[in-house]
């Protein structure tokens, strides 16, 4: 089982792109995470959201590259994480 991360701005952007790994792949959202970044005041979008979702590594790795090209789609994408075995 593999874990998938997404960080972005905004929560809608969070929502779109949790949409659109759930639909691209055979995987599971298991979190939306909120974080307000210590910068918040000098940002545009001051919320700091991460998608968690999880499936079979190849699945996990499709469903990120959809989620990431939706995030850059509308310029709010931070960053992402793929963790092929969470057991070890």
């Amino acid at each position: 089982m593999a874990l998938g991360m997404i960080e972005v701005y905004g929560f809608t952007t969070a929502i779109v792109v949790a949409d659109k790994v759930a639909k691209s792949a055979d995987v599971k959202v298991v979190a939306i995470d909120k974080n307000k970044p210590a910068n918040a005041d000098k940002v545009e979008v001051p919320l700091v959201m991460v998608v968690k979702f999880e499936g079979g590594a190849s699945e996990v790795a499709a469903a990120m590259d959809a989620g990431v090209a939706e995030a850059e789609k509308r310029n709010l994408f931070i960053t992402s994480k793929l963790i092929s075995r969470q057991s070890e």
